[in-house]
């Protein structure tokens, strides 16, 4: 076998950097280009968006959460190295050192072309007993692991869950499954601070419907350990709260350290600026991608660090179809994200008020009731969808929804008027399907764009934004 011409050198061996990998692999042969790729974990191309539904019962094996595995990009001709940390790249000199996990055997790998898919970091608070076994965080599949086996050997039935963003609701809900008295300690007001508060209130009222216990306006200031220096409860400034395991989910960063001590360039953020085709700024062989980079949002104009799934398997593709000698570009974002807890979906697109607000907009926003199905129809739940429209323009900012089943996903109709940069008055002579098992005549979303078109024509008598 002929030496290839090229080498390309992977960090990080999950959604971005191994469908970066991957695409490049199709587009070049291994007599072209040479494929190294580290990751420090044990697992490859998993979901971490999946282990809530894992530690919850939904999906019963971890190994369905894998998309593939080392051995099977590896017989792709990609050498995929695992258990192995990039301590350092080496900009001036093309090269990474990376070290053995296990052995600490430490070794320099030269590059023509640099793929970083490093991701994000848990946010993990400064405080007393934060190590204490018992407290978890759910990033990896060894961590959804290590909570299995914790709630295994606990022998009391209380959880908490700091935070509740996405994370913290997802495992409230995959606690409450597993028949665990749950509270959610949390710093805002309400639960889902990428709503606005009068969403958020839905989904709080919503969680205690189910039995959760919601503490809102509090921050944990330390864990307490019992004599086994186990966890035992958490404390905030006001109140303690009873605890057999804590689930951290505060949220996440991004990974940067080894691009910032490389003098790559971040953003606000903290992560990696890149241009369209996904090339870090002012690196012509160097592309990063995931949860480590800021992308554009396209309805504010601003970077933005948007830790999803879906866009790190975008931005691998596109990086992938760029190192493979193709053409391919990542335009933005407009912030589309849903969640559930229980039987309770949520959804979001675009920006919420304090995001117009920050960017200088002057907006107007509707809120109305609507239900899921003809109401005559059996099962049509009902569901509020709050809108938000640029004042005088009616361009479409930002959609809420929270509802029961066949709310969430209503979202993606208003990500697409986002994206097409559609107006609310346009939005109403949308062609969406109707019957009466799947929407009322005047689809939830419709319903709310009438209303916002109405509201953008009244003489402006006042300020919503």
């Amino acid at each position: 076998m002929t030496e290839a011409t090229e080498r390309l050198v992977v960090i990080g061996g999950d959604a971005a950097g191994m469908s970066a990998a991957s695409q490049a692999r199709r587009l070049r042969g291994p007599d072209e280009l040479e494929i190294v790729a580290f990751e420090r974990g044990h697992f490859s191309s998993f979901s971490a968006c999946g282990i809530p539904y894992w530690v919850g019962g939904d999906v019963g094996e971890r190994d369905r959460l894998i998309a593939r595995t080392p051995e099977e990009h590896r017989a792709r001709g990609i050498d995929l190295r695992m258990r192995t940390e990039v301590t350092e790249i080496d900009v001036a000199a093309g090269r990474v050192r990376a070290r053995d996990v296990d052995s600490g055997a430490e070794s320099w790998t030269s590059y023509d072309k640099l793929v970083i898919a490093t991701g994000a970091r848990p946010i993990r608070p400064d405080m007393p007993g934060v190590d204490a076994p018992g407290v978890h965080g759910v990033q990896t599949l060894d961590d959804g692991q290590a909570l299995l086996e914790s709630l295994a050997r606990t022998r009391g039935r209380r959880a908490v869950v700091v935070g509740a963003g996405y994370i913290g609701v997802e495992m409230a809900e995959a606690l409450i499954r597993r028949g665990y008295e749950v509270t959610v300690v949390n710093r805002g007001t309400e639960p889902m601070s990428t709503l606005d508060p009068d969403m958020g209130r839905t989904v709080r009222e919503a969680m205690e419907g189910l039995g959760i216990t919601m503490a809102g306006e509090a921050e944990v200031t330390k864990v307490l350990t019992g004599e086994e220096g186990r966890v035992r409860a958490v404390a905030t400034e006001n109140a303690e709260y009873p605890a057999d395991v804590v689930v951290l989910g505060i949220g996440v960063r991004p990974e940067t350290a080894l691009a910032r001590a490389a003098g790559l360039p971040l953003g606000a953020h903290g992560g990696l600026l890149t241009d369209r085709a996904m090339r870090v700024r002012g690196h012509e062989n160097i592309w990063a991608g995931g949860d480590c980079v800021e992308v554009l949002d396209l309805v504010s104009g601003q970077q933005r660090h948007v830790p999803l799934g879906t866009h790190a398997n975008k931005h691998g593709q596109v990086i992938g179809t760029n190192v493979g000698g193709g053409y391919a570009t990542f335009p933005g974002v407009v912030g589309t994200a849903v969640s559930k807890v229980c039987d309770l979906e949520i959804a979001r697109t675009g920006l919420r008020e304090k995001d117009a607000r920050r960017v200088g907009l002057r907006f107007e926003t509707v809120v109305i009731e609507s239900t899921s199905r003809a109401g005559y129809y059996p099962g049509a739940s009902p569901m509020t969808v709050k809108m938000l429209a640029e004042r005088r323009t009616g361009r479409l900012l930002g959609v809420q929804i929270v509802g029961r089943e066949g709310a969430a996903k209503r979202v993606d109709v208003a990500a697409v008027a986002l994206t097409a940069g559609l107006t609310v008055e346009q939005m109403t002579a949308l062609d969406l399907g109707y019957a009466p098992p799947f929407s009322p005549v005047w689809d939830p979303v419709l319903v709310a764009a009438r209303k916002a078109a109405a509201k953008i024509r009244e003489p402006w008598v006042g300020a919503a934004g």
